[in-house]
């Protein structure tokens, strides 16, 4: 019954908090979108340059071994640089992931902090 004559006094700073929730929010998920959105700008930018790079760089090395016995190595030697490339891309791919912040992640240490000062109040009240 204590908790229901608390809950006036606790309202506005409930109504405060609530606000400051959302502000958090929209500021967390602004944040998400400009990082998301450089990624992807970065990334499509990378991918375009290094395949182009990468066809001229195949095309040389195919067109100075053509006439040559040491075009199948060439080749094969090609075939095993983009492996690796391919491998440490993953590996840097995975690291940037367990880098990357958790989303709505301030939100979620307020709301922490504030629940504990919350159960303080209604139970003081209460007793």
């Amino acid at each position: 019954m204590r908790l229901l004559w608390s809950l006036p006094k606790a309202a506005p700073a409930l109504l405060r908090h609530l606000v400051a929730y959302v502000d958090l929010a929209s500021l967390d998920l602004a944040r998400a979108q400009r990082e998301i959105t450089a990624e992807l700008l970065t990334s499509a930018i990378a991918v375009i340059c290094g395949l182009f790079a990468v066809f001229m760089g195949c095309l040389a090395v195919v067109a100075y071994t053509w006439d040559t016995p040491h075009r199948m190595t060439a080749i094969a030697w090609m075939g095993g640089g983009f492996l690796v490339v391919a491998i440490v891309a993953v590996a840097y791919l995975s690291n940037a992931a367990r880098a990357k912040s958790p989303l709505l992640d301030s939100v979620r240490r307020e709301w922490q902090e504030d629940r504990v000062l919350l159960e303080r109040i209604l139970s003081s009240d209460q007793e």
